[in-house]
């Protein structure tokens, strides 16, 4: 490695050791560009931040004794990295080859290029694509889709294209851009935060960018049907948030009014037929605990 590296790869890890070894070891297997790894441990139960140290004495590590979530473990790691690109993987990610610089040579292919992600796909048979960019939110509703969401990998999404956010498992950042833009918004904790500082991205005059020619595998199942009480809630309560800081006038009462009237008792009657009470309960906690925040200050 030179004296500085070109990329920092940060990855968030919370009690997921085999995961996070698992990626840094791909990760030394293939990258050839001069690199540093960052590894923020997101007060795991055991202190893993040692254990890594330990075992790869190369990287760097990080031991938050609070939970920052999502955002708030990248920006701890965002804050101590000294390469040109900031590469945030996940820690249940790995690659298969050496082709980080198509995702740098995207970037440097013009100075409006802020961010890019690669080719996610899933890391099990039958390996469908997970992400080959993004279609918009919706203006009300703030739905979207994944591009290639599910599909086998036929080369039908090898051109690079515009996206309006880069995928948080997998998002490369030019390092001025983050001193421009500001980190990672914190207040999210945990989803909708990659969506949000891509939106800022954007508003900043950068494009984001999707590059198939880097293919990133993640180990998220494929399946739909995960439901969880903490998935549940900041869902609800962090769809409310983007709405209200990323939309405007009459669109933002109408985007949250739908979120609280429309969208938050059909999920209800969802869950209640399915007997989950438990994330009927999450629902309302979610649109609660969007109310208590500090939305001026956010």
């Amino acid at each position: 490695m030179k004296n500085l590296p070109e990329i920092s790869i940060i990855t968030v890890n919370y009690n997921g050791l085999k995961d996070t070894c698992e990626l840094i070891e791909s990760l030394e297997k293939y990258v050839s560009l001069p690199y540093e790894i960052i590894v923020v441990d997101n007060a795991s139960k055991k202190n893993e931040a040692d254990i890594l140290q330990q075992k790869y004495p190369h990287i760097i590590t990080i031991r938050s004794e609070k939970n920052l979530g999502f955002s708030g473990g990248n920006n701890l790691g965002i804050s101590k990295a000294k390469g040109k690109y900031i590469f945030l993987l996940n820690n249940d990610t790995f690659i298969e080859d050496d082709t980080f610089h198509y995702l740098i040579k995207k970037l440097e292919s013009c100075p409006k290029i802020g961010a890019v992600s690669p080719k996610i796909k899933f890391a099990f048979p039958p390996r469908n694509i997970q992400f080959a960019g993004y279609i918009p939110l919706s203006q009300i509703t703030l739905r979207n889709d994944l591009i290639g969401f599910g599909e086998s990998d036929n080369k039908q999404f090898d051109t690079p294209i515009r996206t309006p956010y880069c995928h948080g498992a997998a998002m490369m950042v030019k390092k001025e851009v983050i001193e421009k833009v500001g980190y990672m918004p914190e207040i999210y904790f945990l989803y909708y935060e990659e969506l949000d500082w891509s939106t800022q991205i954007g508003k900043a005059g950068y494009e984001l960018w999707y590059e198939p020619r880097c293919t990133v595998y993640h180990k998220e199942s494929q399946s739909t049907g995960q439901q969880s009480y903490l998935r549940t809630f900041y869902l609800i309560r962090n769809r409310l948030l983007y709405a209200w800081r990323n939309r405007y006038g009459v669109t933002r009462w109408i985007a949250v009014l739908y979120q609280l009237f429309i969208a938050a008792p059909k999920n209800s009657m969802i869950f209640l037929l399915k007997g989950r009470n438990d994330l009927v309960k999450a629902v309302f906690k979610g649109i609660y605990a969007f109310f208590m925040l500090d939305r001026k200050n956010s």
